[in-house]
């Protein structure tokens, strides 16, 4: 375990040299010393906007100096931190600061665009927006302000208070808050530490996966600041450029979706010797194909170790660092946390038949924001989150993922609901009904594509519809593909039947 200074997890930069490196962002290195001297001016000028403890503060911010210091300082006034994409279209975004009640949004370049088409009237709760230049708007208050203020302390904060509010199409349809508390974050460092035999190397990390994400923000970046290593933010992943400062900066811990390694062993001109100072290569958030651990090890002598986790878990439940390769398992759970395959009836399974995978830890979250105290639909009475995934476990303890109950569709690692795509499609004037399946596809691991049934006496093109959802929805979640048919099959319901479709596509 970690001998924490205090439960507030903004003081996870405290105890590491002054002059050691911190982050890499836009081409400039932050020392731990100045890190903390910014952040604990920003907490001041957090407090001198009225943020204190509880308020919701919104961080559309893409991954560099701008959102790490922001989310530190709001997590130091006691604040609640709410990372939105800085991409989501300005509909998207609105919805999001508008559901949470953020009183402080911190905007940053990425951002720009989006901020300039929400409709503030809207937003009663939101009363100052932050943004890094004066032309964002005439009302916005400058993030330089900000730092100019006195430092002020940080604020104790309780294991059960809330640390930050993760948007997630998590276990139940349409995206949702999920609340993850101080000690939620805290435990989960603590277990990937434990796992990892309680040791913390001084490490270059590569952070490309997005700081909205839990994976990024908590087993990337916070585990990074834990050790006092050194965090390579990136905004986008091309894979040549990542490969470029991955030896350029001696990074060697890299933690990404199986469509980064993809992108990275079908990449022709990368010399053997590319990630030959990696000490941690790990994949999570879909599966990842034998084929692309295959290709890994063949051309670049790299052994890819997998993982399973989920928002509502802060993330991590299983990994397989440290363990023996097994194609296609996702590892054994990490230490600290307990893991139960069931079936309909909430019963053990048999080793080797499928079954529900239910997570039990301190790690696991304190429900969906505007849920009942105490309440959460995804929640047994004892404590059991229920994933929504169906795995098997072998005879040494190995798990393996097979299916999902929900109809859950996973792009590059990032969630998609069909239910929200359709809510979108349905909004278009020549739309009369609609269904959204996955489709394989070579990069992503899987693509959305709509089913469309137009209304009698309209057309319209497959560009038109795909270019109306790009308006409302973020890119990942847009069909690529658009198919006409008469009819849709439903159920006696009224549902879709989703399982026909797949079939039929």
């Amino acid at each position: 375990m970690v001998n924490w200074s205090a439960v507030n997890l903004a003081t996870i930069i405290d105890a590491h040299p002054d002059d050691a490196v911190a982050l890499i962002s836009r081409g400039r290195s932050t020392t731990y010393g100045d890190l903390r001297d910014q952040v604990a001016h920003l907490r001041g000028g957090l407090v001198g906007l009225g943020v204190g403890p509880g308020d919701r503060v919104a961080v559309v911010c893409a991954n560099n100096w701008y959102f790490v210091a922001s989310y530190l300082a709001v997590l130091g006034v006691g604040a609640v931190a709410v990372p939105l994409n800085p991409l989501n279209p300005a509909r998207a975004l609105q919805r999001q600061i508008l559901e949470v009640g953020a009183k402080v949004a911190v905007v940053g370049p990425s951002g720009r665009a989006a901020l300039e088409s929400i409709d503030r009237t809207a937003l009663p709760e939101l009363q100052h927006v932050v943004t890094t230049s004066s032309a964002d708007g005439s009302d916005a208050v400058l993030l330089d302000d900000l730092l100019g203020a006195d430092p002020v302390p940080v604020v104790d904060r309780a294991d059960d208070d809330l640390a930050v509010l993760m948007f997630t199409s998590g276990t139940a349809g349409l995206p949702r808050a999920a609340q993850l508390s101080h000690g939620n974050l805290r435990a989960n460092l603590d277990q990937l530490v434990a796992t990892n035999d309680g040791e913390l190397g001084q490490d270059v990390t590569l952070c490309v996966l997005p700081l909205f994400h839990i994976m990024g923000l908590n087993a990337i970046l916070n585990l990074s600041l834990l050790a006092g290593s050194a965090c390579l933010l990136m905004e986008r992943f091309d894979p040549q450029s990542a490969a470029e400062a991955i030896q350029k900066h001696n990074v060697t811990v890299v933690a990404g979706a199986p469509a980064m390694w993809a992108a990275w062993a079908s990449l022709p001109g990368l010399p053997p010797g590319t990630f030959a100072n990696l000490r941690i290569a790990t994949s999570g958030a879909s599966a990842l194909t034998n084929d692309v651990v295959d290709r890994m090890r063949d051309r670049f002598a790299l052994v890819l170790t997998e993982g399973y986790g989920l928002t509502e878990a802060s993330p991590v439940v299983t990994s397989s660092i440290g363990l023996d390769h097994r194609p296609g398992s996702i590892g054994a759970p990490i230490e600290g946390v307990e893991v139960r395959l069931v079936d309909d009836d909430g019963e053990d399974v048999l080793i080797g038949d499928p079954g529900e995978i239910w997570v039990r830890g301190p790690n696991v979250f304190h429900g969906y924001w505007g849920d009942p105290p105490g309440v959460c639909d995804v929640i047994t009475d004892d404590g059991w989150l229920r994933t929504g995934d169906v795995g098997v476990v072998d005879d040494d303890g190995y798990l393996y993922l097979v299916d999902r109950v929900k109809d859950l569709i996973i792009v590059s690692g990032f969630n998609v609901f069909p239910a929200e795509v359709e809510d979108v499609l349905r909004e278009h004037p020549a739309i009369r009904d609609c269904a959204v399946v996955g489709v394989s596809h070579p990069h992503s691991g899987e693509a959305v594509k709509a089913l469309v049934v137009v209304e009698d006496g309209r057309s319209v093109e497959e560009d038109d519809v795909i270019a109306f959802c790009s308006n409302h929805l973020a890119r990942y979640k847009c069909p690529d593909k658009i198919l006409f048919v008469d009819e849709l099959p439903h159920g006696p319901s009224g549902k879709i039947l989703r399982r026909e479709l797949r079939d039929a596509v």
